[in-house]
């Protein structure tokens, strides 16, 4: 038996989906902020911390890259209930994709750390800079030209990730797909837009990155993509 495509039956539930979009856009936000403040931590940590501080955060980012995010998301959602810490749908995806983040994204700011050229730090010191200092105009600025390219593709990856929020019932653009697809049975219809609307976000994601780019680095900066 074939399949007739019926979008005129599905068309109503797009502002339905946008809503879902504009809910997955708010989350990947959320926890890009989150996943850049862990990185930052562990990425000094493995950079510049003892051997304890170190040994910590290599141990952090070995298992949040090294497992899968959705099953991070139902231990945090299924197993912590058993030890009393019970998270409703949409903080245990927000924490569970945050701390996901942070593992990769420490990766990325202590490759930052460490391409910058160490004779740019002596001159700083030799100038006499603090800590602080060197900190604010010569570690970060270099850092913000090499990693700006690689965090703002890790956004981008994070927007498609939030998919997974659908499974736990959080009515993100996943999620509402879900829904909409359990009341009208058009799959192919429903998820074909939701590709589309995928498609959208990622594109407006790179633009509005490319111009935060600009303004910042005074220089076109490519995504992958």
């Amino acid at each position: 038996m074939g399949y007739t495509l019926q979008y005129g039956q599905v068309y109503h539930y797009i502002p339905y989906l946008l809503g879902g979009a504009w809910i997955s856009l708010q989350i990947a936000f959320l926890c890009f902020c989150g996943g850049i403040a862990i990185g930052m931590l562990n990425a000094v940590a493995l950079a510049f911390g003892n051997r304890l501080a170190a040994g910590v955060a290599r141990a952090y980012v070995t298992f949040f890259t090294n497992t899968p995010g959705l099953v991070q998301i139902y231990f945090i959602y299924y197993a912590l209930p058993d030890l009393h810490i019970v998270l409703d749908s949409v903080h245990a995806v927000v924490l569970g994709i945050t701390l996901n983040a942070g593992g990769y994204l420490a990766l990325i700011l202590r490759s930052g750390f460490l391409s910058v050229p160490v004779n740019e730090i002596d001159a700083g010191v030799t100038l006499g800079m603090t800590r602080l200092m060197l900190l604010r105009y010569v570690i970060v600025p270099h850092m913000i030209g090499v990693l700006y390219p690689a965090i703002g593709n890790k956004f981008i990856l994070m927007v498609l990730g939030t998919a997974v929020a659908g499974v736990f019932g959080v009515e993100d653009l996943m999620g509402r797909t879900i829904n909409a697809n359990a009341e009208s049975f058009r799959s192919i219809e429903l998820l074909s837009i939701t590709a589309a609307i995928y498609v959208a976000m990622t594109i407006c994601a790179t633009i509005a990155l490319s111009g935060v780019g600009m303004a910042l680095l005074r220089r076109r900066v490519r995504f992958a993509g």
